[in-house]
């Protein structure tokens, strides 16, 4: 720094500090360096370091060789900022378990220690020190604290003279077996990302819920047929389900691992008239028009969709069921679009393909249930859509889908060959704008839900509920996780053993009214997440 800079009262902020020396006590000023990203404790004579070098939460290396240390503070577990700790040349017999937190450690020195046969032997193994960090971990005892209940936030009261149909949806990514590794989520035990462990708590949390219908994302394919259909049926569901579509490709033993989407819902409330499988790589075949990035950005991605479309019964209708004969359906939608941030275009043009699908279903449907007709109704039929759109709520994505329509040069398109061969999935002559038919409204949004995704990296919104707004409206909706519990607890990501999916799923009470096609009035979501109310299913 110049000292025309220190002159004008500019603060430096070195990062690197190195105390070298016969030092045998270190200041605790220290710990107020907050901004060190390195530090160097190494040739010194420290035969303690105390607890309070946690505070160094930014630190990234630390260097505490050729020390007589003799143990070391369980509060060092608490500097997951850390990539390398160098613990050679000291008098260590015994590592505390915490270390294991250190999910983010890629160099760990501990040559020249007296510790235990068992603990170099894994230590100098290739890989040993993930391997060393995972047994730690793994045998730490845990603080198992039990998150406090989501709190049920209430936003309107149901009609009460004419025919109404209530119940309620989840969306839930379950994270599949094959994703929940190590690598992805170091801080959490190799114990509580196994299937066997997360399963029962994934299912007693749908279960605890209770939702009439039920839209998973990433649910793997012996999963679904072996686990959640078995176990759901007993609770009176039906189910459907498809996998990516790469699962056409391969094998038996090597399809059955392959996730994908699936969708049930409570037979004593409705029925499945059909069922819609949505393959997003199949669809940019037929649309490419000859553009390459269609072909070559698109199409190479296996994402799908899947859409149930329902028969409500009279068991679902209070206030007495709606006096008409016809078949009263809705269609139930989820998917899972492609989850590179790199590839906001796919995930746009993925959920373009998917709403020009819905239209021709409920086209097809309304051309089946009146004969004749010579221009179906598009929005005669009430649309829920679920799914985990890896998109934020800024993107054009969650754009589209509120707005109804995106701009033909949005930013997300990327300046890419896509117009020409989009028209065939817009509904608008307008070419400055790509637009679809249905009326939607979001159910969560960030006041009340600032997150669904929860992981050291990333915090952030990307799961979505959106319901056709002249059909429904929400009566009430699951509220978020306690972000106190996630502090004083010192979670950093989940899943956790507590939590058994990186994804909070998401719950949401409708109304339907039995007059078809009016519009109902909205409530207005002015609850905080703070809000209190009834428990999601009393209800129920």
């Amino acid at each position: 720094m110049t000292t025309e800079e220190a002159n004008s009262g500019k603060k430096s902020t070195w990062s690197e500090l190195e105390i070298t020396g016969p030092i045998c006590n270190l200041s605790p000023r220290l710990w107020q360096l907050h901004h060190l990203r390195r530090l160097y404790l190494n040739n010194n004579n420290l035969s303690r370091l105390p607890p309070d070098i946690a505070k160094l939460n930014n630190l990234e290396c630390l260097d505490i060789s050729s020390n007589k240390l003799r143990s070391l503070p369980s509060a060092l577990g608490e500097m997951i900022s850390l990539k390398e700790l160098l613990l050679n040349n000291n008098c260590l017999r015994l590592l505390p378990y915490e270390l294991g937190k250190l999910f983010q450690l890629q160099v760990l020195g501990l040559k020249g220690n007296p510790l235990p046969q068992d603990i170099l032997s894994m230590y100098n193994e290739p890989k040993g020190t993930h391997r060393l960090l995972t047994f730690l971990l793994d045998n730490l005892n845990l603080n198992n604290t039990q998150p406090p209940q989501r709190p049920w936030i209430p936003l309107a009261h149901p009609e009460s003279t004419q025919p109404i149909a209530i119940y309620t949806v989840m969306c839930y990514n379950v994270l599949c077996d094959k994703y929940a590794t190590r690598q992805l989520y170091g801080y959490c035990p190799s114990w509580a990302l196994s299937w066997d462990y997360r399963k029962k708590i994934i299912l007693d949390e749908i279960r605890q819920y209770g939702a009439d219908i039920i839209s998973l994302q990433e649910v793997e394919t012996e999963q679904f047929y072996q686990f959640f259909l078995p176990e759901l049926k007993q609770d009176g569901y039906q189910g459907i389900f498809s996998p990516k579509s790469r699962a056409r490709t391969m094998v038996e033993s090597e399809r059955k691992h392959v996730d994908g989407c699936a969708i049930f819902f409570r037979t004593s409330k409705f029925s499945l008239i059909k069922e819609h499988l949505v393959e997003f790589n199949q669809l940019a075949i037929h649309t490419a028009e000859g553009s390459a990035d269609m072909i070559n950005r698109v199409m190479t991605k296996d994402n799908i969709g899947l859409a149930a479309l329902l028969e409500t019964k009279d068991a679902l209708w209070e206030n007495g069921a709606p006096t008409d004969n016809l078949r009263r359906p809705i269609l139930v939608s989820t998917c899972h679009v492609h989850w590179d941030p790199e590839f906001c275009d796919v995930k746009l043009i993925q959920t373009m393909m998917l709403m020009n699908e819905l239209k021709n279903i409920i086209e097809e449907t309304q051309t089946s249930l009146r004969p004749g007709s010579s221009s179906p109704d598009t929005n005669s039929i009430p649309l829920i859509l679920c799914g985990d759109l890896n998109s934020l709520p800024e993107s054009g994505v969650v754009e589209y889908l509120n707005s109804g329509h995106v701009d033909a040069n949005h930013r997300d398109f990327k300046e890419l060959g896509y117009e020409e061969c989009l028209r065939k999935l817009s509904n608008d002559p307008n070419k400055d704008i790509f637009s679809h038919i249905f009326k939607l409204s979001q159910a969560y949004n960030k006041d009340v839900m600032p997150y669904t995704n929860y992981t050291h990296d990333f915090k952030g919104i990307i799961d979505y509920v959106f319901y056709s707004r002249d059909f429904m409206r929400p009566l009430g909706l699951l509220g978020p996780l306690d972000q106190e519990w996630f502090r004083e607890n010192k979670v950093y990501g989940c899943p956790h053993p507590q939590i058994p999916s990186d994804h909070l799923p998401l719950l949401v009470e409708f109304e339907m009214g039995s007059n078809i096609g009016g519009a109902m009035q909205q409530p207005q979501q002015q609850h905080r997440a703070g809000a209190s109310g009834a428990k999601p299913g009393s209800r129920r």
